[in-house]
């Protein structure tokens, strides 16, 4: 059996009062959070934990309902938790192929006047209207949209952007410049990224009674979460990660202030590809040290942002990718001990100068993406 128990860090019992007390919200999200307030074992927690008997008597929910949000939340984190999944279960399919592409079709077309997207009930009702059916239910549309991998209620979201886009390609071809120039100490070109971990502990316990079978208990424990920041030079094959409590300005701040001074503190200009976060900016100098000192950091850098929608252009992430792949594919429960763990990876990888051979160029990416690139009338 697997226990998993719940510690709320302040920030996150704020926001889920919050859901509960004011605003509008999803009556999913309401019970989310009334479940995690009502299981918290942490130190912000009000003393008023009840047992999960009673959360069911509250909610008319099942206890299995009540584990499955507890598991989330350990095993995927805050965010996750109180978002709203289409159910993975398969149902009997009610349409046939024809049917299903009429469906695909209506969702791929403008919403009708006085609605700004395509909701599930409003897709069943118009296929009804436009007699493709005499009858379907929004869990059959649903489960149509789902195998075709739709999402027409959803902002949509793209690892590069749909259509024409000159700024895109402009700053992507100056992200790939950089990547050619050839190696020089003075002027190295250095990737930073950041990525969340979470900390949890896994409690394992195994009963020996006579008479009872052996059998292993386990209770995963969440002791909140940390930032890792990366910052990665591919040419040489150096980097230097820094785990931190939180994410904010400060903190990229300080960070970016170890790669200049511990790192690189002879270069006379440093080339720093990151993602342009809000975070990611030179007013975080400003806001973190005296005027003098923050110049003389702004002056280390050149700044340059990966395109929105590019932070496939960031080498940082293949360098995570590996961290995640090779050292935090595990649960670890204390912020010490990530520390420990990543130094020791840093410093195997640094060791070994691991660069990345980053092979795609301008020249392929105007044959690749070339749909991104505005066309040119005469």
């Amino acid at each position: 059996m697997i226990h998993y128990t719940i510690k709320l860090s302040q920030t996150e019992v704020e926001e889920l009062n919050g859901i509960i007390s004011k605003g509008r919200h999803t009556s999913q999200a309401f019970r989310t959070a009334y479940i995690l307030l009502n299981c918290d074992k942490g130190e912000f927690s009000d003393d008023t934990t009840i047992k999960n008997a009673e959360i069911t008597k509250v909610l008319k929910i099942g206890e299995r309902t009540i584990g499955r949000v507890k598991k989330k939340f350990i095993e995927e984190g805050f965010e996750s938790v109180l978002e709203r999944r289409v159910s993975s279960q398969n149902y009997t399919k009610k349409v046939d192929g024809d049917i299903e592409a009429k469906l695909v079709k209506l969702c791929c077309s403008e919403p009708p006047e006085g609605f700004s997207k395509w909701s599930l009930r409003l897709l069943a009702d118009r296929m009804v209207e436009l007699e493709y059916i005499d009858y379907i239910s929004h869990v059959t549309v649903g489960q149509g949209i789902k195998k075709n991998e739709l999402k027409p209620w959803k902002v949509k979201g793209w690892v590069i952007p749909p259509e024409q886009s000159s700024e895109f390609v402009a700053n992507m071809e100056y992200v790939l410049d950089v990547y050619k120039m050839p190696y020089d100490e003075d002027f190295p070109v250095v990737c930073m990224d950041e990525s969340p971990k979470q900390l949890i502990q896994e409690v394992a316990s195994t009963p020996i009674k006579p008479g009872q079978e052996a059998r292993m208990d386990y209770e995963y424990i969440r002791h909140g979460m940390v930032n890792i920041f990366m910052a990665n030079e591919p040419l040489k094959g150096k980097r230097l990660v820094e785990i931190t409590q939180r994410k904010t300005k400060t903190d990229w701040a300080k960070f970016i202030k170890r790669i200049a001074d511990e790192v690189y503190p002879q270069a006379k200009k440093i080339k720093l590809v990151m993602d342009n976060f809000k975070t990611h900016d030179a007013s975080a100098f400003y806001e973190t040290f005296e005027p003098q000192e923050a110049k003389r950091l702004r002056d280390r850098f050149e700044f340059v942002y990966t395109p929105k929608h590019g932070s496939w252009l960031n080498m940082a992430e293949i360098e995570l990718h590996v961290l995640n792949g090779q050292c935090l594919n595990r649960h670890i429960a204390s912020e010490k001990e990530i520390k420990s763990e990543v130094d020791a990876w840093q410093n195997h990888r640094n060791n070994k100068t691991s660069k990345i051979n980053w092979q795609f160029t301008n020249d392929q990416a105007r044959i690749k993406l070339k749909r991104l690139y505005p066309s040119i009338t005469t």
